[in-house]
């Protein structure tokens, strides 16, 4: 009654009215689109951030060949500065070396805290190491994701991840490398809702599975063109609300990365 009601008051401006709401972006078209610069790992630091600023990628996951960790003081100040002037976020840090030496690893929150990064990738070679990383992370309230590679590497298997992290700080999460999930025949989708809501960052990546004599064999393929199940995914990340950043990335060494940037952004925007 109430919509008859406006409907003889306002007459048509209740239908342009209606129009604009039906007009709105859909929550499911909502995502946030970044960079991991191992994609970028052919271009020097300057063409990194020209790269970024050309194709509007201001969330970046960098690696040590553009931004190290154990650079002098200068030179770190001189490319935050860059970055700030550009707009550029580097929303984290990864996949970072790590030891098990609590105070090596403080070096790397300590830059960390410099440029405000509050999130860093880690695959440590020794679970213990989880124990004095997790008390950085409670020091400097800056969180850490482990990342996954293959299912025989160290955290190839998202059970034992879970386990992993399920008692500790909830500030310890996962980096979720889609591409290398995929690899292990794990769906990533089912596999983001089993760490219940512990992922912090994504690796946006796809492989192509063969099976042969001597066991799966998994290659870098362009996004959505391998057998990464991303419809699954991207339902899950809407069910979740993820806000997180879905960082491209690949394998493949790439001389010119364009074509395969491009083409994942153009990948995401039509099926998110």
């Amino acid at each position: 009654m109430r919509i008859l009601e406006l409907a003889k008051r306002w007459g048509g401006a209740l239908v342009i009215v209606l129009s604009m709401a039906t007009a709105l972006p859909s929550q499911a078209g909502d995502y946030n689109i970044g960079i991991q610069t191992w994609t970028l790992r052919n271009l020097t630091f300057d063409q990194m951030v020209e790269f970024c600023v050309k194709h509007k990628l201001n969330h970046l996951q960098v690696i040590a060949n553009h931004l190290s960790p154990t650079a002098p003081e200068a030179e770190l100040k001189r490319k935050k500065a860059i970055l700030d002037r550009h707009g550029l976020k580097v929303y984290t840090f990864g996949v970072a070396g790590t030891s098990m030496d609590k105070e090596q690893n403080r070096k790397l929150f300590e830059f960390a805290k410099m440029m405000g990064i509050k999130l860093i990738v880690v695959e440590p070679r020794d679970y213990r190491i989880l124990d004095n990383l997790e008390e950085l992370v409670k020091e400097y309230d800056i969180k850490i994701a482990i990342h996954n590679h293959g299912i025989k590497s160290t955290y190839g298997n998202p059970l034992v991840v879970r386990n992993l992290i399920m008692h500790r700080d909830p500030r310890v999460g996962v980096c979720l490398d889609v591409g290398w999930v995929t690899s292990a025949r794990f769906d990533a989708g089912k596999v983001f809702r089993d760490y219940k809501g512990r992922v912090f960052d994504i690796h946006l990546k796809d492989k192509t599975i063969n099976h042969t004599a001597s066991g799966d064999v998994a290659t870098p393929a362009g996004i959505g063109e391998g057998d990464c199940n991303f419809k699954g995914l991207f339902a899950a990340l809407q069910e979740a609300n993820y806000e997180g950043v879905l960082a491209i990335e690949t394998d493949r060494s790439l001389k010119d990365p364009e074509e395969f940037v491009v083409s994942a952004m153009k990948f995401v925007d039509a099926n998110y």
